[in-house]
């Protein structure tokens, strides 16, 4: 099982990570499936979040307007189902690498990714995850010791996939 995850300091740090070595392993012809997310400034409140199905899109609002009073969870639970339908689609179609943009609270509940997360580990595709310190403890148990955590730069993500890719042609 190859699986690892990263936590960067700042907020929306790990979304521009993911979604930088996303670009620059397309560039070198990986077969990236999953999501990687696209936050922008709102004018009503918090900023919109949008995740991007790899490869080629679409890209899926998965915030919901809740109004500027509102201190709820604005994820719009039917957009991100829709986001694992798709990845779990194009992972069908074979992938290099999953990567999942949030390991959030939907995956620590049972639901979200994680069954995508599940079936690439059962195909034998690398997965690459972002998390945070709160839904870590979660991740850890669903996926075990195994997991490695690996810094949050393009450069420690990028030299754990590439010897994961020398290892296959190694053995296989």
């Amino acid at each position: 099982m190859n699986i690892a995850y990263t936590m960067a300091p700042g907020r929306g740090d790990t979304d521009l990570l993911l979604f930088r070595l996303a670009e620059i392993l397309a560039a070198r012809g990986v077969r990236c499936c999953g999501t990687v997310q696209i936050n922008t400034e709102s004018a009503h409140g918090p900023c919109d979040m949008d995740v991007k199905v790899l490869p080629d899109g679409p890209t899926i609002r998965i915030s919901q307007s809740l109004g500027t009073a509102s201190k709820g969870c604005r994820l719009d639970p039917s957009a991100l189902e829709n986001a694992v339908g798709l990845v779990s689609g194009q992972l069908a179609k074979g992938a290099d690498l999953l990567i999942v943009n949030k390991f959030g609270k939907h995956e620590a509940d049972g639901r979200g990714f994680r069954s995508v997360i599940a079936e690439a580990i059962a195909r034998d595709v690398p997965v690459l995850i972002g998390v945070n310190p709160l839904n870590l403890a979660a991740l850890e148990g669903f996926v075990g010791a195994d997991a490695v955590q690996l810094s949050p730069s393009v450069d420690a993500i990028h030299a754990w996939y590439a010897d994961l890719e020398v290892a296959v042609h190694v053995t296989g």
